[in-house]
């Protein structure tokens, strides 16, 4: 299926405590819906209630397919894990299987060391709920930079999420809503992607091991650690 080019949101005014509010439901919900996630959806709805109201709605939209889907799960799974182009991985955007991922990989490690920001789980620093997390409870400047730095690869996921009908497109539009303005040469580089799709040089990573997506237990093999 043919990714869909989405025109870039309009940003919607939040103080600071809304933009942690709202990046930390989407850390929640943009997480693999296991049980113990699952339990929290009402806390989240909850929580989001009094975002401003583009923002609220897109969470809502969500909640409410989500309480209805017959395997969430499982569509999580055909969703993030199986489609190169809706990967929760922001460094796979711009450097795809190439050398330039583990370099990648490497800045985001050094932003969370210098805010004291630790990674736990054995997750990639580059999944975007752990980047959510942090901007909503560690340092949200140094997030905001990051989240700058792959807008491109958040604009080719909310196309491609978007492209396959999930409701989890509503998450990471909500998110879109919270960030700045997409600028001439961030939306040339999406477009870009969306039409070319990411960098597959695979020479020169075997010595990191293997990198999600696509790499089952690819994240033990980068020392990463709270």
């Amino acid at each position: 299926m043919k990714t869909p080019v989405l025109t870039p949101v309009v940003p919607v005014r939040l103080d600071a405590r809304g933009r942690a509010v709202a990046h930390m439901a989407a850390s929640i919900l943009l997480d693999y819906p296991s049980p113990d996630v699952l339990a929290r959806f009402d806390e989240v709805r909850t929580a989001v209630g009094a975002l401003p109201g583009p923002v609220r709605e897109r969470f809502d939209r969500f909640l409410d397919a989500a309480a209805v889907h017959p395997d969430l799960p499982a569509h999580y799974v055909a969703t993030f894990d199986l489609k190169r182009k809706c990967a929760l991985y922001l460094t796979y955007f711009g450097a795809g299987d190439t050398r330039r991922r583990g370099m990648s990989l490497v800045a985001f490690v050094e932003a969370y060391r210098a805010a004291g920001w630790v990674v736990e789980d054995g997750e990639l620093p580059d999944y975007l709920p752990v980047v959510l997390e942090f901007s909503a409870r560690g340092d949200a400047t140094i997030a905001g930079a990051l989240l700058a730095t792959h807008r491109q690869g958040l604009e080719v996921l909310r196309s491609a999420v978007a492209g396959v009908g999930s409701p989890y497109a509503d998450l990471i539009e909500a998110v879109c809503l919270t960030l700045p303005p997409v600028d001439a040469e961030t939306e040339r580089r999406y477009l870009e992607l969306i039409s070319v799709g990411p960098p597959t040089e695979m020479v020169g990573l075997s010595g990191m091991g293997p990198l999600e997506p696509f790499a089952p237990g690819g994240a033990e093999n980068v020392e990463v650690r709270r």
